[in-house]
């Protein structure tokens, strides 16, 4: 059985989606380990249990290579009423920093 150029390149591309979506929520579920790791320290109350993107690009890393550079919204809470915003950036698989609204200050 032989494949023509066009289906290896779409079997290609398909693969490449797949592991991409799921190298995604790898990196999502790293993001809200940090952000409910952050809010532990700091004695809040992550709200929702979640994290959502916010915004995606490339970016190089130290060593030069390119890496796709995610931002992760999360809310959290001193009191479980009023809602304070925070991210998390993601660089590759490596968190880059972490950011809550009022602390003023990178967490990580």
């Amino acid at each position: 059985m032989a494949f023509t150029l066009g289906e290896v390149l779409a079997l290609l591309g398909f693969l490449s989606c797949v592991v991409y979506f799921f190298n995604a929520l790898r990196v999502r579920e790293l993001a809200l380990k940090a952000a409910r790791d952050a809010c532990l320290r700091e004695g809040v109350q992550l709200l929702d249990e979640a994290v959502s993107i916010g915004r995606f690009s490339l970016s190089r890393d130290n060593a030069g290579r390119w890496r796709i550079w995610r931002q992760y919204r999360f809310e959290y809470s001193y009191d479980g009423e009023e809602r304070k915003s925070g991210h998390v950036i993601m660089l590759g698989l490596r968190l880059s920093a972490l950011v809550m609204a009022d602390q003023g200050r990178t967490l990580h």
